[in-house]
C-alpha cells in the first residue's frame, strides 16, 4: 500500500510541476502571440508525458484530453505555428489555460481521494473544432498525414525484436544506461515511457533497447532495478538528443554514456530533427538527477556524456524536515540546559568548556542546515499570479501588467505554501478596486493606458517583506469611512485618521465595492489575508494616496521554528525579544522622561520622540522595577511602529527555539496582546516570546 501512495504522490508532484512549467511557457507566449518551435516542443513533451504517466495510473479521462491536445501540437509542430491563423491563437491560448485549469482541478481530486469527472465532451470538443479549423486552412498539405501519425505517436509500438543487439555492437555503436532511484517502482513502465519519447525524435530501426520486453513484462523491473536500463543508438546525434529526455524524467537516479570499444562505426552525418527537443523541461527537478560517467564500466572510449554536469537534487517529504526541525530544537534546548547546568555553579572546568563552546558552534551550523533545507524562493508563488492579472485583465477588460521584483527571495516552505492565498487575494484586489475602469480614465490623469500591479519581495534577515502595489485610483477615505458606519464598525461623530480608515479595509466582511463579482464584493475582505498572515506570524500593513494608488505590505518571519533572541527579565518574569527588533538599549533617568496630555511618558533618542511601555503595568506583574533609573529601556522598532519597553534588565542574547501556545491559550486571544508563542530556557523554565508590532498596537488601542 505505501507503495501505491508513493508513486501517487510522485505522479502529483510531478504533474504539478509540469503544469505550472507550462502556464510559465504559455504566459510569455500570448504576449509574444506565438509559440515559438521550442514552445511547441516542450509543450508535446509535457502533454506526452502527463499521458504516460496519467496511463500508467489508470486516469483514463485525464490520458484521453492530453492525448488530444498533444495531437493538436503534433499538427502544429510538424507545419509550425505558420499553420495556425492570427484569428485562430487567441482560442489556442485559451484553450492551453482550459487545459491547465483542467488537469489541476483534476489533480485536485485525486488529491482529495475524490473521483475524477468523466464528463469531457465538451472540453474534447473544443480541442477538435480547433484542430479542424487549423487543419482546414493548409488545404494543400496533406491534411490527413499529421492527426494519422500522432495517433500512431502514443499508441504502444511493436516491440523491440528479443534479438536486439546488446552494447557494444557495431550496428548500435552509442550507449546509454540508465539507472533509476532505488525502490521507485515499475521500473519496466518508467523505461518504456522513456521509449515511447525517444521515439518522437529517433527512428525505431536507428535505435534499439534492453531489456526489449519492458513494455509487455513487469518481472523486467528488477532487472532493470538491478542493472539499469541500455538504449543503444546508430548515430551519436540521437543519443545527444535522448539525454535531455533522460534528464527531464521522474526518479532518474543516473546515466552513463559509452560508446562500442572494438571498432565503432563513425556515426552517420544526420543532422538532429527539427522537431528534437533543444532543452530538457524542468520536469520534476527533484528526483531527476544527470550524472557524468563514472568510469569503470569497461568502456574506456566514455566521452559524450563527459559534457553533462551532475546535478544531485533529491525529493525530501516535508514531514521529515519537519520532524527535523523539532529534532534540531531539542538539540539546542538540552545543549543549552546541560551548559548551563546549576551542578555546574563555581566549578571551574575550562577542558568542558572548551567542548562546551565547540558543541554550540556544531549546534549553531546544524540548525543553519535544518534550515536551509527548508528554504525555498517565493518565484513559484509569484509566477503564478501572472495567470491571475492575465484572466482579469480579459473578463474585466482592464488593460494591466505585471511586474515581479525579488522572487528568488527565499523562505520556509511551511510559509510559501501559505501565502498564496493573500498575495492572490490582494492581486484581485488591485485589479478590481485599484486599476481604473477605462484607459481613458488613466489617460486623463496622466498615466500609462495599461495599469501596473508591481509584487516585491525582500529579505531583511529576520523577515521577508512583501509588497503588492498598484498605480490605480488609491482608497477614497470618504467611501471608506461612510461603507464602515454604515456596517457598524465606525461612528459618525468620531474624527478618524488616514490610517485608522485604511484599517478598516482589514476588517471582516469590509467590502468597497456595490455591486458583487466574480472577484469581490461578497463578503470575503482583506480580513482573510490579515487572518492568513497572522497565522505565520506575520502582519499586514496598508499605505495608499488618492489618485496615486495603494501598497499592501506583508511582513512574514523567514522561518517559525528557531531565531535569535534577547532574554529579559520583569520581576520573577522572563521574555524572549527577537534580536531584529532591537535597535539599542538605554538607561535613563526620571527627569529625561516627558509626559504628553494624556499622561504617557515619552522619551526623546536622536532627536525623535519615542512612547515607553511598561512592560510590569502592561501584563500586570507583581513585581519588577517601577523606577524608570533602575531599569533599562529597550528601543524597539517594527515595520512603522516605534517605541522603548521598560523591562528591569537584559540576561543575555540567545538561540531559542519557538513554540507555538497550545490551542486553549490562543482562544484567549494572547496574540493582540503581543506574545507570539513561547521557548525553554537553558535551565528548564519558560520564556514569553513577544511581538513587538502587536505589544504596541495593544498598549496604544491602536
Amino acid at each position: 500500500m505505501g507503495s501505491g501512495n508513493d508513486i501517487l504522490d510522485m505522479y502529483i508532484y510531478e504533474t504539478n510541476t509540469l503544469l505550472e512549467q507550462l502556464e510559465t511557457i504559455v504566459l510569455e507566449a500570448e504576449k509574444a502571440d506565438t509559440f515559438s518551435q521550442e514552445n511547441v516542443n516542450e509543450i508535446f513533451r509535457i502533454m506526452h508525458t502527463i499521458k504516460g504517466s496519467s496511463a500508467m495510473m489508470e486516469f483514463d479521462t485525464l490520458t484521453t484530453v492530453a492525448h488530444r491536445i498533444e495531437d493538436l501540437f503534433f499538427i502544429i509542430r510538424e507545419n509550425t505555428m505558420s499553420v495556425v491563423s492570427e484569428d485562430n491563437r487567441p482560442a489556442l491560448f485559451d484553450l492551453v489555460f482550459q487545459s491547465i485549469d483542467y488537469f489541476r482541478g483534476e489533480v485536485e481530486r485525486v488529491e482529495a481521494d475524490e473521483p475524477l469527472n468523466k464528463d469531457i465532451d465538451s472540453f474534447l470538443t473544443n480541442i477538435n473544432t480547433l484542430i479542424s479549423k487549423i487543419k482546414g486552412e493548409e488545404p494543400e498539405q496533406p491534411a490527413a498525414a499529421p492527426p494519422a501519425k500522432a495517433p500512431e505517436q502514443p499508441a504502444s509500438p511493436a516491440p523491440v525484436p528479443a534479438e536486439a543487439p546488446l552494447a557494444g555492437s557495431s550496428s548500435f555503436p552509442h550507449a546509454l544506461r540508465v539507472t533509476f532511484d532505488e525502490g521507485c517502482g515499475m521500473e519496466n513502465l518508467r523505461s518504456f515511457m522513456l521509449v515511447t519519447s525517444i521515439r518522437d525524435f529517433c527512428n525505431q530501426e536507428d535505435f534499439c533497447f534492453e531489456p526489449a520486453d519492458v513494455e509487455t513484462n513487469p518481472a523486467t523491473s528488477e532487472a532493470v532495478s538491478d542493472h539499469g536500463f541500455l538504449l543503444m543508438f546508430k548515430n551519436a546525434s540521437d543519443r545527444e538528443n535522448a539525454i535531455p529526455v533522460v534528464k527531464s524524467a521522474g526518479s532518474i537516479q543516473d546515466y552513463q554514456s559509452y560508446d562500442y570499444q572494438p571498432a565503432p562505426e563513425p556515426p552517420a552525418v544526420q543532422a538532429a530533427p527539427e522537431t528534437a527537443p533543444q532543452s530538457a523541461p524542468a520536469a520534476a527537478k527533484s528526483s531527476a538527477a544527470a550524472a557524468a560517467p563514472a568510469g569503470g564500466t569497461g568502456a574506456a572510449g566514455a566521452t559524450a556524456g563527459q559534457q553533462h554536469a551532475k546535478e544531485t537534487l533529491i525529493s525530501v517529504n516535508l514531514s521529515k524536515l519537519d520532524q527535523l526541525s523539532a529534532v534540531v530544537g531539542e538539540i539546542v534546548i538540552t545543549e543549552s540546559m546541560v551548559t548551563s547546568s546549576p551542578d555546574l555553579k563555581g566549578l571551574n572546568l575550562d577542558t568542558f568548556s572548551k567542548s562546551a563552546r565547540q558543541l554550540r558552534k556544531l549546534t549553531d551550523e546544524l540548525q543553519d542546515v535544518s534550515m536551509s533545507l527548508r528554504m525555498v524562493p517565493v518565484s513559484g508563488t509569484f509566477q503564478k499570479m501572472n495567470r491571475i492579472v492575465r484572466d482579469m485583465t480579459k473578463k474585466l477588460n482592464r488593460p494591466a501588467k505585471l511586474t515581479l521584483i525579488g522572487e528568488n527571495t527565499e523562505v520556509d516552505k511551511t510559509i510559501v505554501d501559505n501565502i498564496g492565498d493573500p498575495i492572490m487575494h490582494m492581486i484581485r484586489n488591485s485589479m478590481d478596486h485599484g486599476i481604473e475602469e477605462t484607459q481613458e480614465e488613466r489617460i486623463a490623469a496622466g498615466k500609462d493606458p495599461v495599469g501596473e500591479i508591481i509584487l516585491s519581495a525582500r529579505d531583511t534577515g529576520s523577515e521577508v517583506i512583501i509588497e503588492i502595489s498598484d498605480d490605480g485610483r488609491g482608497v477614497n477615505d470618504e467611501a471608506v469611512l461612510n461603507k464602515a458606519i454604515r456596517q457598524g464598525i465606525a461612528f459618525p461623530d468620531v474624527e478618524y485618521s488616514h490610517r485608522e480608515i485604511l484599517n478598516f479595509l482589514l476588517a471582516p466582511g469590509f467590502s468597497t465595492n456595490a455591486q458583487v463579482t466574480e472577484y469581490s464584493g461578497r463578503g470575503v475582505g482583506m480580513d482573510v489575508v490579515k487572518r492568513s498572515v497572522e497565522e505565520l506570524g506575520g502582519n499586514v500593513s496598508i499605505t495608499s494616496e488618492l489618485g496615486r494608488g495603494m501598497t499592501t505590505t506583508i511582513r512574514i518571519p523567514l522561518t517559525m521554528a528557531i531565531m535569535d533572541g534577547m532574554e529579559v527579565s520583569v520581576g520573577n518574569s522572563t521574555f524572549t525579544i527577537p534580536i531584529n527588533n532591537i535597535r539599542s538599549s538605554m538607561k535613563v533617568s526620571a527627569h529625561e522622561v516627558i509626559h504628553d496630555s494624556s499622561n504617557r511618558e515619552i522619551i526623546k533618542a536622536l532627536d525623535s520622540f519615542y512612547p515607553i511601555i511598561r512592560a510590569r503595568d502592561f501584563y500586570q506583574l507583581s513585581d519588577g522595577f517601577t523606577e524608570i533609573e533602575d531599569g533599562i529601556l529597550l528601543w524597539l522598532e517594527s515595520g512603522d511602529c516605534s517605541y522603548c519597553l521598560f523591562v528591569d534588565e537584559l540576561l543575555g542574547e540567545q538561540q531559542v527555539v519557538v513554540k507555538q501556545l497550545p490551542s486553549y491559550v490562543n482562544s484567549y486571544n494572547v496574540k493582540n496582546f503581543g506574545i507570539n508563542g513561547c521557548t525553554l530556557l537553558g535551565d528548564g523554565s519558560i520564556s514569553i516570546i513577544l511581538d513587538v508590532a502587536n505589544l504596541y498596537k495593544a498598549a496604544h488601542g491602536a
